[in-house]
């Protein structure tokens, strides 16, 4: 499984952690020590040694110095909560490397300290996050740009209306998704919406889930705060809702989650049918890797 799963501003590739736990291990010699010199002469390490740690402590430095710019991504939660870090076998998907867009000459990243409108300067398809290894690519949902009738089209009818006049009051200015399905038959689609501000983004959250009861999904009358959610790998200053459906499940179990980022709302779904339901280690997976790329 490809270790790196974490958007990084500046595109670098964070080390390999086996490289790391090489580059930082004392090398082992399979000869013995030369002979203790007599008590007169000063005791002086062997050459051979000297060079051995000289050579894997510049090699630290230089593994060091090279994962500096990743950094950020994974200091403040726990291993376990990041994202490609843990064992394979947890159920976690073998994404592609993430990097941060290129951004147009002269405009600020939405969380830095030029941007206090938390403004998203990059083309917005690139901030979708790339279906993983041995995801079959929804055509219809293929990381362009779509329709906001598309996007409405993941709620309950009963409620589609409501969204559908606050959305357009809302004014948003860009709609791009994404969708998957995996060998198990899990579906995943990624929404985001980008809108005028920072004021319009939040305020349509708030008609989603702001009144105590949210917005139910296609297939999903009744959803429940998903307790299992950490929000671990969260970025700085962005907010998010998970969500689980309520039991009992449907013909399929829905997952979703919203991530608010500055001007831009992100919806995530997955779906699973059958009698085994969507997991959601690899749901929730997906949301931090989603809510990085939107920082």
């Amino acid at each position: 499984m490809t270790e790196q799963t974490t958007a990084t501003p500046d595109g670098t590739e964070p080390a390999e952690p086996s490289a790391l736990a090489e580059a930082t291990s004392v090398p082992q010699s399979s000869e013995p020590f030369p002979p203790a010199p007599a008590p007169s002469s000063a005791p002086k390490p062997p050459r051979r040694v000297l060079r051995a740690v000289a050579r894997w402590t510049a090699a630290a430095l230089v593994l060091g110095g090279f994962g500096a710019g990743t950094a950020f991504g994974i200091t403040s939660v726990e291993r376990t909560d990041v994202p490609g870090l843990a064992t394979g076998s947890d159920g976690r998907w073998d994404y592609p490397e993430l990097s941060l867009p290129a951004l147009p000459a002269g405009s600020p990243r939405p969380y830095s300290d030029g941007n206090v409108a938390e403004i998203h300067h990059a083309d917005l398809r690139r901030l979708l996050l790339p279906a993983p290894a041995g995801a079959v690519v929804d055509k219809k949902l293929d990381g362009g740009w779509v329709s906001t009738e598309r996007y409405l089209s993941e709620y309950a009818k009963s409620s589609r209306s409501d969204l559908a006049q606050t959305l357009e009051d809302s004014a948003p200015r860009h709609v791009a998704a994404r969708g998957w399905t995996m060998p198990d038959g899990t579906s995943t689609r990624i929404y985001l919406v980008r809108f005028n501000s920072t004021a319009f983004a939040q305020a349509f959250m708030d008609s989603i889930a702001g009144s105590g009861s949210e917005a139910p999904l296609v297939g999903a009358p009744e959803t429940v705060l998903d307790e299992g959610w950490s929000g671990a790998g969260k970025v700085a200053g962005t907010a998010s809702y998970v969500y689980d459906e309520a039991k009992p499940y449907g013909e399929a179990r829905v997952r979703h989650g919203y991530v608010v980022a500055g001007d831009t709302l992100a919806l995530v779904v997955q779906s699973r049918k059958g009698e085994e339901s969507t997991r959601s280690v690899p749901f929730h997976q997906t949301v931090i890797l989603q809510n990085q790329l939107l920082g």
